[in-house]
């Protein structure tokens, strides 16, 4: 349950910042203009609002529906569908009285003002941080996969040379570039051979919808630092500072190989291989149904491999910070261009509000708080661009045509495609939360 209350605090706060920022984006430019916005709301507020205050022209509030936010435009064809408003004469403040350039801007603030918090949140991380990442160089020992890595072809102990024949420095990089570029093969060195494994459009299906394929192989050292309540290896006699050295005569070279024989034992007796004071102990014991000993231990991946750090100034966080923005913004648009590729079945990796709040850390860090509300910025920008009514992205259509053609939509016209897309939104809203429903009821969440 707390897990749930850190994750959901910091979606929450996350989308607050960003839906803020973004209808301050529409608010600036409008007042630029001398147009004028009659509200300006955190959240909808259907019925009632939580909070507001009224400054000058423009009422301030907080809604109770978070779905995100609006700012009511005078003179504007919104999801507010003013009509009564529309009937009167235009006034010089309204949005539909200004130049169609002015418009067109007023329009884009909201996503322009996306893409800068990014960029600035990704330039001060860079700054405050720096940035580290395993090389893929480093991981010497090669790659332990799961069912799913098994299937596309990768086995355990494969060392991962390239992706179509091209070096990937960063080896959590390794997967993103095989889904986001539509490698056709794999190349990895495996019993002294080079082997393509090949990537198929089924196998891309596969790794959109898995959270983790494969894992760098840890060499078997196991140190008791602790025990876990009710702890089997407690209850038979090992001691903190135990080294355990092998499992019913067998020794093991790799963390992965000792963990696989371990699950033969759920429940059932064992003889455990334990150094103590440079002497080695045979110690019998009785694995629960989890087929764990109950036992802490303190490694990380840094015992083992050699991480690379790169600090960077103040200066040089700037054009590092942009470099990353920009990085991740066509990393996203070769993400979104798989929903329609229907063999990769991309689709079904669409999620809601679970599935966003899912990607937060359990426990609150800033920097993967900033990391991932920097991430949502660059998606909110980009969905909110695509041509549909309702969407930024539609308002800028409809302002193209009119620039292209000299002629306004009608109004008409404009409330049944503001209609139309408010009901196609609704629609995906729906599909994405869905989607979470049946991945939780399904374990695949």
């Amino acid at each position: 349950m707390e897990t749930i209350l850190v994750k959901t605090a910091q979606l929450i706060l996350s989308l607050s910042i960003l839906v803020v920022l973004h209808e301050f984006g529409h608010f600036m430019f409008a007042r630029l203009f001398k147009t004028r916005v009659e509200k300006f709301y955190l959240f909808f507020d259907p019925w009632f609002s939580l909070f507001k205050v009224k400054r000058g022209e423009t009422e301030y509030g907080v809604g109770w529906l978070p779905l995100g936010g609006y700012v009511k435009i005078s003179g504007m064809i919104d999801e507010s569908m003013d009509k009564e408003a529309m009937k009167l004469p235009p006034k010089s403040w309204e949005f539909r009285s200004k130049p169609a350039w002015q418009r067109l801007l007023i329009m884009l603030g909201g996503v322009m003002m996306n893409f800068l918090f990014a960029f600035v949140i990704y330039i001060g991380v860079l700054y405050a941080w720096g940035e580290e990442y395993l090389p893929t160089d480093s991981v010497k020992y090669g790659i332990v996969v799961n069912e799913v890595g098994e299937e596309i072809g990768l086995q355990t102990g494969d060392k991962i040379l390239t992706v179509d024949n091209q070096h990937i420095e960063n080896f959590n990089k390794i997967i993103p570039t095989v889904v986001l570029d539509d490698a056709e093969a794999i190349q990895v060195e495996r019993n002294g051979k080079v082997v393509d494994v090949e990537i198929s459009d089924e196998d891309l299906a596969l790794l959109l919808k898995s959270k983790t394929v494969m894992s760098p192989r840890v060499p078997f050292r196991m140190k008791v630092e602790g025990f876990t309540p009710e702890s089997p290896g407690k209850e038979a006699g090992l001691q903190i500072g135990d080294e355990i050295k092998g499992l019913n005569g067998q020794n093991f070279g790799f963390y992965d190989e000792w963990n696989k024989e371990l699950k033969k034992y759920q429940g059932k007796s064992i003889l455990l291989t334990v150094e103590r004071n440079g002497k080695n102990l045979d110690m019998p014991m009785v694995l629960g149904e989890d087929g764990m000993i109950g036992i802490k231990i303190n490694q990380f991946l840094e015992d083992f491999f050699e991480f690379k750090t790169i600090n960077y100034g103040f200066f040089a966080s700037i054009p590092a910070g942009i470099q990353r923005g920009v990085q991740t913004t066509k990393d996203y648009l070769k993400q979104f261009k798989l929903f329609f590729k229907p063999e990769t079945k991309a689709y079904e990796s669409l999620g809601g509000f679970a599935t966003i709040g899912n990607i937060f850390p359990a426990t609150w860090d800033w920097f993967s708080f900033w990391n991932m509300t920097a991430f949502i910025s660059i998606i909110l920008a980009i969905m909110n661009l695509l041509p549909i009514p309702a969407l930024d992205g539609g308002h800028v259509m409809f302002l193209f045509f009119e620039m292209v053609t000299g002629r306004k939509p009608g109004e008409k016209f404009l409330e049944y495609a503001q209609i139309a897309g408010m009901v196609l939104l609704l629609a995906l809203v729906l599909y994405a939360n869905a989607n979470d429903i049946i991945k939780m009821i399904n374990g695949t969440f």
